[in-house]
Order: C-alpha cells, then structure tokens, then sequence
C-alpha cells in the first residue's frame, strides 16, 4: 500500500470513528451566562426604579380635575427631588408612612404637584393653594388667602376640542358642547385667571354655585402640611372635600407630596388602537413641551399670616 493510499484510508477511519485530534479547527461556541444576563437585568431595572424614585418618573392624566390646563391623556414629566424625598418618593409605595423629608423644601404657592393621600396609595395630582400657617376659606367659590380674596380675572371661555379623552359629556360640562365657525365640535368652558399674593397665575374653570365645593369655612394649614386644590374648581376631590366622598379630607402632610409637574411630554386623544397607523393620528397637536410652571406676574402684598416652617425630621 502506498504512502498516499494509507493517508485515505487513514482520514476514513477518523471520520467514521470520531475526530481522534484535539484540535477540532473549530472553537467550541460558549455556552450563556443565564446568571449573568439575570444580573444584568436585574441592575438595570434598578437604576430605571432609582430614577422614577429619585430624580423623575411620567405620569399620565386620568381625570378633568385639573382642566383647563392638564387634559385627560396628558403624559408629563415630574422631578422627585424638587422638594427633597420622603416615604411617598419610591416608585412602589413600599416604605412606612415616615414624617419629614430628606433634604426637604416645602413647594411653592402654584405649584402643581403629585401626592398620596392619607389614607389611599393611589397619586393624585392637585394645585398648592395654601401653605403650614395660612388660612384658608372660599365664599362663593372665591379663595381668601389670610382673609384676603385671591385675585380673580374673567377671560374669554376656552373652546377644548371634543375628542375620546376629552368628550365634554352633560355630567360634566352640561351644555358647553357646540360647535366653533370651522365646523369642530368643541367644548366651551368658562375661565377665569386666578393670582396668589407671590404672583403666580394660573386658569381655572369655574362654572357656577356648586354649596359643598364653593363654601369652605376657614381652615388654618398646619404645620407640615399644604392646602391643595384642583384647578377644575366645581369637579375635583382635593382638600375641599372629606375623605369619605375621595377627597383629600384637608391639608395634606409634606411628606405625602411626591414631586413638582414639570412639563408635558406629549398628549393622546384618546382614539388609539391596536393598529400603529392609529398611533400617530391620535397625538394632540401644540401640547408637547408645554411647561406646567405657573407663569408669575409682579408681586402682590405679603399677606399678614406667614407660614411657619417645616423641618425633616
């Protein structure tokens, strides 16, 4: 047998009885790392947990409490740090109801914030009204600060496109739904712009006596607490209202406040489907990017009560 005839014969016999070499010319393909990629994962969802906690989480619109400036379908952002952080910053609600605040500030009179009820776990998102030390009273659905009456500016009513999210049913807005000179069906509400004493103003709607909402004997604001209400003044369950009918039940704790709303990411009408041809028609145009920071006019008189401070404990 010759030399090349051997070399077949020899090439045979390792392809039918297995390769008798260590080297295979091919790398062995590694195997996954399912502990690792677990590891990742889980880090990653971490740091995604510690940012919604710490620095700002979205936050969507569910109701017209806050019309005319936040709508149902509003997406927003809110920064968690603005006022230092407290049992209700986490994203789950899974501390002990703590007092104080680290690193705290109380908010501003104007401010719009997120917060947890005393008794619920749910976020609501409200107007800060009054501040630890103020008095506060409404007579006929006007807001006295110190007894002094907030400045109120009738303007002209807001004509709110009719959509999915916002359908200006009879319950809410009875009568209000027409038409405008193009032809769209719009919802007309009244407005008025209310001023609080450092110059912050904002809209408000207000359509008429409403006994339970518009009439609030004085309350003075704790300390360690604000005073909120909803900037749809005749249909939002804020400090006005008790506990029992899902309000507020008063002044809120300063630890229960979550965040400071910052601006709007972007907003839907509502007619989203399962189809993604649907996505893009259903984006509010003009709302994106619309800051959610209470414009501030010249000062007004310092009112005779000042709030009183609020420490972390």
């Amino acid at each position: 047998m010759d030399k090349e005839t051997e070399d077949k014969n020899m090439a045979l016999e390792q392809t039918d009885g297995g390769p008798i070499s260590v080297e295979t010319g091919e790398a062995e393909k590694e195997k996954t790392d399912w502990i690792g990629e677990i590891k990742s994962i889980s880090l990653l969802l971490l740091a995604v947990l510690a940012f919604h906690s710490l620095v700002a989480k979205p936050f969507y619109i569910p109701s017209v409490s806050m019309m005319p400036g936040l709508l149902v379908g509003d997406r927003l952002i809110v920064s968690k740090y603005a006022y230092g952080w407290s049992w209700v910053s986490p994203t789950f609600h899974i501390l002990p109801r703590l007092q104080g605040r680290l690193f705290g500030s109380l908010p501003e009179r104007g401010d719009v914030v997120i917060l947890t009820p005393k008794d619920q776990s749910s976020d609501y998102i409200k107007r800060v009204i009054g501040l630890p030390g103020d008095t506060i009273e409404l007579r006929g659905g006007q807001v006295f600060l110190n007894n002094v009456a907030v400045e109120q500016e009738v303007q002209p009513d807001l004509a709110i496109p009719v959509d999915a999210n916002s359908p200006c049913g009879d319950n809410e807005f009875p009568g209000m739904r027409t038409t405008d000179a193009k032809g769209t069906m719009v919802c007309n509400v009244p407005i008025l712009r209310e001023t609080l004493p450092n110059g912050v103003s904002y809209d408000v709607i207000d359509m008429g006596q409403r006994y339970d909402v518009d009439e609030i004997e004085p309350v003075v604001v704790p300390e360690g607490h604000v005073y909120l209400m909803g900037d749809n003044r005749d249909q939002s369950a804020d400090s006005r209202v008790s506990s029992a009918l899902g309000g507020l039940g008063g002044p809120i704790p300063w630890e229960n406040v979550g965040g400071r709303a910052e601006f709007i990411t972007f907003s839907l009408d509502g007619s989203t489907g399962w189809n993604p041809l649907s996505w893009i028609g259903s984006f509010r145009s003009g709302r994106a990017g619309t800051s959610l920071r209470p414009a501030r006019n010249e000062l007004k008189p310092v009112s005779a009560a000042k709030p009183s401070p609020a420490t972390a404990n």
